[in-house]
């Protein structure tokens, strides 16, 4: 259970350099947006603090002076006055007011030492005044006695409202940023893109062309080394296929020669025909070299539609009775290298003619399994261990039975293995239902 809940997470992060790196470019400026915000929001309450306090004691300075001035009659009048234009009321002080103090944040209590300070330590602060809410601070008509009066002023100027335009402005900007770095990323991911498909290019056994090399200095230094490493394997190649033509004139040349004078100075038939034999064996080894050296996948041409069904049927049509095609029951046809497929397919067909074509005669089908095409070689030989098959998959291996290739090098399934994979598909050794051997080349439809 824990291992699933630790895939899924998995998952959900992103695979690909572009996206992580976009991701923690974005996390980090979101990071330093919301760090900015507390600093600037923490750095401007005590100077925030300080005005607000220097305007409640303005106002009350100037209430208390223009009430100590009027007179007696007047001041009701003044009050009102004051409460229609300015917004400020003044209540007389009761023993049984009822107050709710204000929250205990940095700003209140800012405000309040700073009240205190200015008006005296009597004074009081208070959000709320038998039931009216407001910001309300006391203060006394004459110095040194107990504040009579409530100055009560609306609780707007001590709160403030965030500007949704502010908003606005700073999400445009972070959208902005936000695109300058996936471009900037961009850039970086876009080369690494390109050799990422080189290398998948070079790893089928074909020649990339050369990449650009621009960029920051790393990425031009790694795609010039990319570049050179192409190059020199694109010469060793030649050089391969060069030595190959060589081996195969100067070995069968001579062999040729061998069977000729075999042919003409042995008389004995059995000693003739022992000889004979040996020289084919040796023959046929040399083209297993041959085979299992010469690249699967050809430079410079692409896979062409090629169908299978007329292909098994053209394999099977060389052996005869040996060998029996089953016809498939709709049309297959994919992109593929059409003569290193017939190799393969005809490897398999001699190795089961080798081993089980004594018992029976040799199958031929063709099926869909998903998105994948299976051409399948039955037999009704010894078969193979399933712990053995992957290893005789390997060049110059062979088994007890010696299913990979008797009286060979051992290459016969690894030249098969090498196809398989040169059209992105593979080789399966399986046991066939009844005894027998079921070599399947699996290819992807795709």
């Amino acid at each position: 259970m824990c291992s699933s809940l630790t895939v899924k997470k998995r998952r959900l992060l992103p695979h690909s350099l572009l996206w992580r790196a976009f991701l923690l470019i974005a996390t980090l400026m979101l990071t330093a947006v919301a760090a900015w915000l507390a600093i600037f929001r923490q750095a401007e309450v005590e100077p925030r603090a300080h005005a607000l306090a220097q305007t409640i004691v303005s106002i009350s300075n100037l209430t208390r002076t223009a009430l100590l001035a009027a007179r007696p009659e007047r001041r009701i009048d003044l009050l009102a006055e004051l409460s229609d234009i300015e917004g400020v009321h003044v209540y007389p002080a009761e023993a049984g007011d009822h107050i709710v103090p204000p929250p205990p944040t940095a700003l209140t209590r800012h405000l309040e030492h700073d009240l205190r300070e200015r008006l005296g330590p009597e004074t009081r602060l208070a959000f709320e005044l038998n039931g009216e809410p407001g910001l309300f601070v006391s203060f006394s008509l004459f110095p040194g006695e107990e504040g009579d009066f409530w100055l009560a002023l609306p609780r707007e100027r001590l709160e403030r409202r965030f500007p949704l335009h502010w908003l606005g402005w700073g999400a445009l900007v972070l959208l902005l940023a936000l695109a300058g770095a996936w471009l900037i990323v961009l850039r970086l991911a876009r080369p690494l893109k390109a050799l990422e498909g080189a290398a998948r290019q070079l790893g089928r056994g074909e020649t990339p062309p050369p990449l650009p090399e621009r960029g920051p200095d790393e990425l031009i230094a790694v795609t010039h080394a990319f570049n050179q490493m192409s190059q020199n394997l694109k010469q060793l190649e030649e050089d391969r296929r060069l030595l190959l033509a060589g081996i195969s004139h100067d070995l069968r040349t001579p062999l040729t020669r061998l069977r000729m004078d075999i042919e003409l100075s042995v008389a004995e038939p059995e000693a003739r025909a022992a000889m004979e034999a040996d020289i084919a064996e040796m023959d046929r080894t040399i083209g297993q070299f041959l085979d299992f050296a010469r690249p699967q996948a050809i430079d410079g041409q692409l896979p062409q539609p090629t169908d299978l069904a007329a292909l098994l049927a053209e394999i099977a049509a060389r052996y005869g009775e040996k060998v029996q095609c089953r016809p498939a029951s709709a049309e297959f046809s994919l992109p593929a290298h059409r003569e290193p497929l017939r190799r393969a397919i005809v490897n398999l067909v001699e190795n089961a003619l080798r081993h089980g074509g004594q018992a029976a005669p040799v199958e031929l089908t063709l099926s869909r399994e998903g998105g994948d095409l299976v051409i399948a070689v039955l037999d009704r030989g010894p078969g193979i261990a399933p712990e053995d098959a992957e290893r005789l998959k390997q060049p110059f291996t062979r088994g007890e039975t010696a299913r990979s290739n008797a009286g060979g090098a051992g290459l016969g399934l690894a030249i098969v293995e090498r196809i398989a994979r040169a059209h992105r598909g593979r080789l399966e050794l399986k046991p066939r239902e009844g005894g027998g051997l079921a070599a399947r080349i699996v290819l992807p439809v795709s």
